[in-house]
């Protein structure tokens, strides 16, 4: 766990956690903004994981607070009308090809946990949508950055080929 800028020098990858809320995930990132678009500008690959995934866009319906602006888009809180958080087991649906999904198949599971999701303007960055009782984007791609809604550390071996294709992509 990284708290200061000393922290992040020589790093070959970045990992935004996903647990928490947008306003508290917010509040910690602030001290290492601008540390961390110097190393997505210097090529570093980054992972958002849930609300690591939520902190990469601009503002979030859940609460206050200013999220990287990284993927330009909102949080958004899912409708009254579902049940919420989605959690539990969940499928993705591709919208293109991307390394991160490499080896996954459209009916393995992933794990979900979550009462918001990131609606990006841009469409390009969509590498997945999920159902539930709507489609959101699961997984982002952008440059050098990757980011799952779902956690792939709970998913088994599904999340585990997904955070295995991360390394590979370090590794190069």
């Amino acid at each position: 766990m990284v708290t200061n800028s000393n922290g992040l020098k020589e790093v070959d990858a970045v990992v935004l956690p996903g647990v928490g809320n947008f306003k508290a995930g917010s509040e910690s990132i602030q001290a290492l903004r601008y540390d961390i678009y110097e190393l997505i500008n210097d090529g570093i690959p980054v992972l958002g994981i849930c609300l690591g995934m939520q902190l990469l866009f601009e503002s979030s319906e859940e609460s206050h607070g200013e999220g990287l602006g990284i993927i330009k888009g909102k949080v958004i809180r899912f409708p009254l009308t579902i049940k919420t958080p989605h959690m539990g087991w969940n499928t993705l649906k591709f919208i293109k090809h991307n390394k991160l999904v490499n080896e996954i198949r459209e009916d393995d599971y992933f794990y979900f946990v979550h009462s918001y999701f990131g609606k990006p303007i841009n469409k390009e960055v969509v590498v997945t949508n999920t159902s539930y009782g709507l489609d959101f984007a699961s997984v982002v791609a952008y440059r050098n950055i990757w980011a799952t809604q779902f956690h792939p550390e709970k998913s088994g071996k599904p999340g585990k080929v997904v955070l295995g294709n991360f390394c590979k992509i370090i590794k190069r």
